[in-house]
């Protein structure tokens, strides 16, 4: 093995205990987004910053339903707010999250094979 596989191995297992240490962490992301509805904020607050109001009205819901709903994303960084003047603004909370989802996004739109 030279040295350069050596290292690469290394830093392999260094990125699974790193992995191990925040798996629950990891996890609660998957799970806040494992719900449909927050999943449909999550994905209209993508482009750009947006209401609660106007969150409500795209998805047909109550803006108390969105506001409990972006609670629970904020705190697990997931959505930021962007506050201008009396109204709160919701957007992806980083290009992370966004890549996520628009990765995930692409993934389900992909036509499934019969791979083994």
């Amino acid at each position: 093995m030279n040295k350069l596989t050596s290292n690469h191995r290394r830093s392999s297992r260094s990125a699974l205990l790193l992995a191990d240490e925040h798996a629950a962490e990891l996890a609660d992301l998957f799970r806040l987004l494992g719900d449909p509805t927050r999943l449909r904020i999550v994905l209209t607050c993508l482009d750009a910053p947006t209401s609660v109001g106007e969150i409500a009205d795209r998805l047909e819901l109550s803006a108390s339903l969105v506001s409990h709903h972006l609670r629970l994303l904020r705190a697990a960084r997931i959505v930021r707010a962007e506050r201008h003047g009396k109204q709160v603004f919701y957007a992806a909370a980083d290009d992370h999250v966004r890549c996520v989802v628009v990765d995930m996004l692409e993934h389900v739109a992909e036509p499934q094979g019969d791979e083994d």
